[in-house]
Formats: C-alpha cells, sequence, structure tokens
C-alpha cells in the first residue's frame, strides 16, 4: 500500500518545486504583500523550515504540531497584526502544494492524501491554540499596563468644550473625587481660585490652535486643600486632521512647590535678619561720628558762654568739622544703600576692592570688640562675581567669627582674611582664633535653622545663606574645617 512514509523520498528530493507550488498560490501571494512580507525573507527563514519539519514529522523525527519555525512565523504574523484568515490561508496554500506535487509525481493514493491533510490539521490545530493563547497574554499583559497606568498616572481627557470624558484613578486618588463624579463635569470642577484667568487663556488657546501646552498648574480637591502638578495637555486628532477632544497627562509637584514656598521663606527671613544687622552696624558706624558731631557744638555754647561771642575761627572749625562728619554719614548710608541693592549682573571687581568693601561695613563693629582685623591679599586679580552677595557672605563669615569671639576673655581676638590663586579659581579663608567648631555640630552649620546662639537672637540662617550664595549664584564652594587656633571658613570661586 502507498503510504506518505513511503514516499517521503520524493518530498525530500524536491523540496524547491513544493516551495514554487506554495509560494505561487495567488491567495499567498496576496497575503505576503498585503502584510509587506518580502517573498524571499519568507522563503529563506520560513518555508523550507517549515517543509523540513514536515518531512522530519513523517519520518518520525520530528513530533507533530510542534514545529519551532512556525513558531517563529507566528511571532512575524503577530507583529503584522494578521488575522486567523490570513493565517489559515498561509497553511492551507501549504497543504496544497503538498497534493499538487504528489499528483505532479502520479502518487495517485488516498492514503497519502489523507496522511497530508491529517499533519496540516493537527499543526494548524495546534497554531491556532498557540495563536489564540499568545493573544490572550498580550490582552493579559496589555490589562496590566492599563491597569497600572490607570492607578499611577495622573490623566484625563475631555471634549472641545472641556467636559471630562474619561479620567484614571490616580486623578481620583489625588482630587477626592470619583471617576462617577468628575465625568460629564466641566474640568474647571478642579480649578483652584489662585490661578489667574490669563494662565488658562493661554492654555485653551494653545491646545486649540492645535499646539501642546505645558506649564504647572494648582488644582483644588474636593475638601478644598489643594495640590500642584505639571500638567502636558495635547489636542486628540481624528482621521480626517480634526481636532475631537484633549488629553492631559500630569506629574505631581506638591512636594516641590512645597519647598520652594519654604525657600522663600528662609530668603525672607534671612533679608530680614541681614536688614536687622546692617541696621544695627550702621547705628555703630554713625555713634562715633554723632558724639563727634556733638562736642563740636557744644565748642560753640561753650565760648559763647565764656566770651559772650563765637569767633570765626571757632565757627570755621565747627563747620568743617560738623560737615566731614556728615559727609562720612552720608557716606556710610551710599554704602548700605549700594549693599541692599541687588546686583542684577556679575561684575568685575579686583579681590583688594572687594574685601575692602566688606571691611568698611564691619570695621567699627570690630573696633567696639577690640577683635583685630587682618587682611592679607597674596593674588590681587580680577574676578567677575556678584558683588553685593559675595560682599554680603563675606561679612557673615566675619560676624559668625566675631560671635564666637566675644565670649572668649584674655586673648587678643584675631580674625583674618586670607585670598589668593589656585588654579583657576580664588581662594578666600575667613579664619579666627576662637578655638574652633565642636565636632558634632561642624557638619550641621550650614542647615537652614540650625544656631548655636540660642541666647543672642541666632537665625540660623546666615550660614545657610552664605553656602547658597556661594555655591547656587556664584558655582563656587563654601566649605568648614578647624585648624589649632580656630574655624576657617573656605571660599572658592571660579574666577571666570
Amino acid at each position: 500500500m502507498s503510504t506518505l512514509k513511503n514516499n517521503i523520498q520524493l518530498f525530500e528530493n524536491e523540496k524547491v518545486k513544493i516551495i514554487k507550488f506554495w509560494i505561487s498560490n495567488p491567495d499567498i501571494l496576496n497575503t505576503l504583500n498585503k502584510y509587506s512580507i518580502k517573498k524571499e525573507i519568507f522563503i529563506k527563514d520560513y518555508a523550507f523550515g517549515i517543509l523540513n519539519y514536515f518531512i522530519g514529522v513523517v519520518k518520525g523525527q520530528n513530533e507533530i504540531g510542534n514545529c519551532p519555525v512556525i513558531n517563529d512565523m507566528l511571532k512575524l504574523l503577530q507583529d503584522k497584526e494578521i488575522g486567523t484568515d490570513s493565517l489559515f490561508v498561509i497553511c492551507a496554500a501549504f497543504k496544497n502544494a503538498l497534493i499538487e506535487f504528489m499528483y505532479e509525481k502520479k502518487i495517485n493514493s488516498l492514503v497519502v492524501q489523507k496522511d497530508i491533510i491529517h499533519i496540516y490539521e493537527k499543526n494548524f490545530e495546534g497554531l491556532l491554540n498557540q495563536y489564540y493563547q499568545t493573544i490572550l497574554e498580550v490582552s493579559y499583559n496589555l490589562n496590566m499596563s492599563n491597569n497600572l497606568i490607570d492607578e499611577n498616572i495622573i490623566m484625563s481627557s475631555t471634549d472641545l468644550k472641556g467636559n471630562i470624558t474619561s479620567v484614571s484613578q490616580a486623578l481620583c486618588a489625588m482630587s477626592g473625587y470619583t471617576k462617577e463624579e468628575l465625568i460629564g463635569s466641566q474640568h474647571n470642577i478642579l480649578r483652584h481660585p489662585d490661578m489667574p484667568k490669563e494662565a488658562f487663556k493661554e492654555l485653551w488657546d494653545t491646545i486649540k490652535s492645535g499646539k501642546t501646552w505645558k506649564g504647572e498648574v494648582k488644582n483644588l480637591k474636593k475638601d478644598g486643600s489643594f495640590y500642584w502638578v505639571f500638567a502636558t495637555i495635547s489636542p486628540n486628532i481624528d482621521f480626517h486632521g480634526a481636532i475631537v477632544g484633549y488629553s492631559a497627562v500630569r506629574n505631581d509637584i506638591t512636594s516641590k512647590k512645597e519647598v520652594e514656598s519654604q525657600q522663600a521663606l528662609i530668603i525672607e527671613q534671612s533679608k530680614s535678619a541681614a536688614m536687622g544687622e546692617m541696621i544695627a552696624m550702621l547705628a555703630h558706624q554713625w555713634r562715633q561720628p554723632l558724639q563727634a558731631t556733638s562736642m563740636l557744638i557744644q565748642q560753640l555754647t561753650l565760648e559763647k558762654m565764656l566770651d559772650g561771642e563765637i569767633s570765626d575761627d571757632t565757627l570755621d572749625k565747627v563747620t568743617s568739622g560738623t560737615q566731614k562728619q556728615i559727609d562720612y554719614m552720608s557716606k556710610t548710608i551710599d554704602d548700605f544703600r549700594d549693599f541692599f541693592r541687588p546686583d542684577k549682573n556679575k561684575d568685575k571687581i579686583r579681590v583688594n576692592n572687594l574685601i575692602e568693601k566688606a571691611r568698611e561695613l564691619i570695621a567699627y563693629t570690630l573696633k567696639v570688640d577690640t577683635i583685630k582685623l587682618t587682611i592679607d591679599i597674596q593674588d590681587d586679580i580680577e574676578i567677575n562675581i556678584h558683588v553685593n552677595e559675595v560682599v554680603q557672605v563675606l561679612i557673615n563669615l566675619v560676624k559668625n567669627a566675631r560671635d564666637a569671639l566675644v565670649d572668649i576673655m584674655n586673648i587678643d581676638r584675631e580674625i583674618s582674611i586670607i585670598a589668593y590663586k589656585e588654579d583657576e579659581n580664588l581662594i578666600i579663608n575667613v579664619k579666627d582664633n576662637a578655638g574652633g567648631i565642636p565636632t558634632n555640630i561642624i557638619g550641621k552649620i550650614f542647615d537652614a535653622y540650625f544656631s548655636t546662639k540660642k541666647n543672642k537672637n541666632g537665625t540660623g540662617l546666615g550660614l545657610y545663606m552664605s553656602k547658597n550664595i556661594i555655591e547656587n549664584h556664584g558655582q563656587g564652594l563654601l566649605s568648614v574645617s578647624n585648624d589649632e587656633y580656630g574655624a576657617v571658613f573656605r571660599i572658592t570661586l571660579p574666577i571666570q
């Protein structure tokens, strides 16, 4: 009896002819063209492998319904989103090619034909099972992804009028509303009254023009509290290019905005503290010239009492002396006014002039506290900086050293400012001989609100702001260490 196994050598000897029968089928050619699958690649990567598998099944070398090449082809078909109808065309065309080859070789056996159909049906059944199993897996993974997106991504969509058409569970959790409460409502249900109308006008003008809008938005929760998001809002376009709605994806930036608010508060408090310190310094600066002026005026009164009149020489002396004191006080006002004027741009200044600006503002305070200030400028180079900001840092550091020294008795109190060039940086060291900073707090002194001056109205902001000015504004570095005499604050600033 003629069987497929008895004739398999013929199939094996003329694989090329069988492949030609298969690929020349009009239905399979249309399928390959429809999904942009090149015929040559299909033959090379799949056709010969499938035929070899078929021959191996007949010979008992391969397991029916488990073809690795078919599995690879299945991945290609899934990537191309080919449906079961096209899958059937490809497999049926292979079966028909085998039967056509059988008739050409005059193998007139119903048994052989049934064997071919049996193998085809078993393989196609396995292929369909695998195809649907993969679809189920893809569907499951897609649902899992959708669930993850729904629970973690703050999203919503609206129609052209701003009516909410869909929301994610993440948005509901953030806002306090349920999906039922949000869907169908106007999106301005989430609008916080702090947001200016101009911002939303610009938003709508942008997305209505077909562009994407991005920006920070303060939203209102159901309970009356608020949250901040960075929103990306894009128009939804249909196949005809028309805008049919809008979709928004948001990132929660509430914590970021809270930090920014805290930073702004710290800056304002620091400015107030610095202003108080400057006023105190101004009072120190003015005390001596006011006393001198008072003494000069008293000379006029005394001479009037003793001589009955005021001589021209005395009047000139008093007038000249008073004018000098007034000029001095006027200069101190100019100095302090310039100090509080914010630097919009960096200015070039020589190191000597920079440190002299700071010295003029603190000299009298140090004199009153009998603290010797030594300045050692080893490299009087020119540097491009925000002058007033760096002067403020120098004053903060010197005042910090002064506060550490005033409670120490029986020593020659000294503060040193040493400036020199190191590589492409300017180094300014502010040193004192107050004994140094305790090791258990030296790592905390740049923290906001950390202060050792519990009974001296210390705000804990001076060193914090100094570090912020040097490192964030000046792209430099501010650090502290102890030497054998006391604390050493080191400012590193890039020269250019």
